[in-house]
């Protein structure tokens, strides 16, 4: 249905996805993804409204998927008097993270954050103190936090790029039967190895004694919420290109341009290109 010279702007996460990349180079069409939009303050700020979203519903998702009705453990992740909390593992510390952790500590969890930068680091603990732990993402720190963890979120990013799979299969071992992941980073390819994409009819599947959420596009079922987050962030931008042209708007707007995947049958986002084995267009060829 798309055509030569038709833009299309909304989220592609073409990295995982080789026949999608496939078909929007065979269309000709100007395909500019929301999330490798960057922002003038850093960050990625189209993806920023549904990281927020997936990340507070992560921590909802997994609560219930914990159930022993749905194959969980049977664990309260705010326990009650007397009983221990539940653990929280959240791998990465950027929004979904952040928001992921947000969350569980307001249900009153036992909260493990992992993130490689020392920055963000600083920025949970300051915003977080003594409600949640923080440690460096390294090999050790990750397997001991995902063995004792009740729930393990990934909320692990690469703009533009397939997701690393930082828990491997033989770490579900280590981990009490029961226990729950949630991928958030399915959408682009999921940090689990063992993770597989699954649908809101079907969210779960057991691999080893260990539950997975793995569904695409959380957002989706909160869609009222989601489509009011999303539109007060894209719209200012779909105005300007309706307004300008795609291609004016795009040499205009650097942080724009770098939105812009497949161009004229290339593509023009170098993790895509990478990710996939292909040849990478600058962007800036598109618009000269």
């Amino acid at each position: 249905m798309l055509r030569p010279g038709q833009v299309l702007f909304t989220y592609l996460h073409l990295a995982p996805d080789p026949a999608q990349t496939r078909d929007l180079m065979a269309s000709g069409a100007v395909c500019i993804a929301y999330e490798t939009v960057t922002g003038a303050a850093g960050g990625l700020p189209l993806l920023r409204p549904m990281s927020q979203v997936a990340g507070r519903m992560a921590v909802q998702a997994g609560a219930s998927a914990l159930e022993k009705a749905h194959g969980g453990r049977g664990v309260l992740l705010g326990g009650v008097p007397g009983v221990a909390p539940g653990a929280v593992c959240v791998i990465g510390g950027g929004v979904v993270g952040f928001n992921a952790a947000q969350m569980a500590v307001g249900l009153g969890a036992d909260v493990t954050v992992l993130d490689r930068s020392p920055e963000v680091l600083e920025r949970l603990s300051t915003h977080f103190g003594a409600a949640a732990r923080t440690l460096y993402a390294n090999r050790a720190n990750l397997a001991d936090s995902v063995a004792r963890a009740d729930l393990v979120i990934g909320a692990v990013l690469v703009p533009g790029a397939a997701a690393p799979k930082l828990v491997s299969r033989a770490m579900l071992a280590t981990m009490r039967p029961g226990a729950v992941l949630v991928d958030v980073a399915i959408d682009q390819g999921g940090c689990f190895e063992t993770s597989r994409p699954t649908t809101h009819a079907a969210p779960t599947f057991v691999v080893d004694g260990i539950v997975h959420y793995c569904v695409a596009n959380m957002p989706g079922a909160v869609a009222r919420t989601s489509a009011y987050a999303l539109n007060n962030a894209t719209l200012p931008h779909a105005l300007r290109i309706a307004d300008m042209g795609w291609k004016a708007a795009l040499k205009a707007d650097a942080h724009l341009l770098a939105g812009l995947n497949v161009w004229d049958g290339r593509i023009t986002c170098a993790p895509v290109a990478q990710a996939l084995g292909l040849p990478h267009t600058p962007a800036a060829q598109a618009v000269a």
